[in-house]
């Protein structure tokens, strides 16, 4: 199956994904900075480079649209891309609001074209391991997860576009937030009871630099998650605590620190629990993996998953708790 790709945004991420495809299946470069398409072009045989997102999303020689742009730009490229029958691998959030989002639901379906969220945690390998050991059965009924995710900003990061909530959506809650409340999702489904709030203690900025949640499913079951963006050594920390054993997920490899599962098994007499650790020192191919997986899902015409469904389930507990504020 040789699928041609259009990727749109050509920074960093964009980078990153041209690095995982086939060497020259990328047909198509868009960045609103040309010079930054033409650098990302050159890297792929006989790739355009342009600064027209419409060009981009209706070229004949594209199949896939993968969009990797400031959030306020990933809906409104993503329905442009499935108007024109495109498949679409659009970076978490997917959209700063629910009507958007439905939108690019709407249109995909009346397309019959297929669209991923480019939630990459999912694909991490203690997460793939946290999955396969919650789907054994081996820790009983969940009962509560706890979640932290932080980050420290750097200097000038109040001036960049994620503190503008017209580009960004929003702040730390809808930046890193929705990978927490997305795994947790895996682990508790639909959250019925949304409680929380949001604050800006550090950054000078209108958006949230800290969100507290506490969200319950239809069983009780909790998920308590805090992200921030004022936590002086990056930190990533999941904890799903099950009646017959616990499982914690540290670090996400760089400067999060080396990614490890740790595996408590409950004993009959209670006490210190047998321990299992896992360790992946050699980093993450959730990005390579994401990718794989979709196409995949084009071969198969498989659902996407994480895809809009998933998608939608993060926006609607990002959006309730921005109304409630720093209430």
């Amino acid at each position: 199956m040789n699928l041609r790709v259009a990727l749109i945004g050509c920074g960093l991420i964009g980078q990153k994904r041209l690095n995982l495809l086939p060497r020259g299946s990328v047909t198509v470069a868009c960045d609103t900075q040309l010079d930054r398409a033409q650098k990302l072009a050159a890297q792929s045989p006989g790739c355009l480079a342009t600064a027209s997102v419409a060009e981009a999303v209706s070229h004949a020689n594209v199949d896939i649209v993968v969009i990797a742009t400031i959030n306020a730009a990933l809906a409104p490229i993503a329905l442009k891309a499935v108007q024109n029958g495109k498949h679409v691998l659009v970076e978490k959030p997917a959209a700063i609001n629910l009507a958007e989002l439905a939108e690019v639901e709407a249109a995909a379906k009346a397309n019959g074209v297929l669209v991923r969220v480019g939630y990459n945690h999912r694909y991490h390998p203690a997460g793939l391991k946290a999955v396969e050991i919650f789907r054994s059965g081996a820790l009983g009924p969940i009962m509560f997860l706890r979640g932290r995710y932080g980050q420290g900003g750097r200097v000038g990061y109040e001036k960049e576009w994620r503190a503008d909530p017209k580009l960004s959506g929003g702040g730390e809650l809808i930046d890193q937030g929705v990978h927490l409340i997305d795994l947790a999702g895996i682990f508790l489904g639909e959250f019925t009871k949304v409680e929380g709030h949001v604050a800006t203690y550090f950054w000078d900025m209108p958006v949230d630099d800290n969100a507290f949640l506490s969200l319950r499913n239809a069983a009780g079951s909790t998920a308590w998650l805090q992200v921030s963006c004022s936590e002086w050594k990056n930190l990533f920390s999941l904890e799903i605590y099950g009646r017959d054993a616990k499982l914690h997920w540290e670090g996400l490899g760089g400067s999060y620190g080396v990614e490890r599962l740790a595996y408590y098994k409950m004993l009959p007499q209670m006490g210190p629990p047998d321990t299992t650790i896992y360790e992946y020192p050699r980093g993450d191919e959730s990005w390579k993996i994401e990718m794989a997986e979709f196409l995949e899902d084009i071969r198969t015409n498989r659902t996407p998953v994480p895809g809009l469904k998933e998608a939608r389930a993060a926006l609607e507990v990002v959006e309730q708790i921005y109304k409630r504020g720093n209430g």
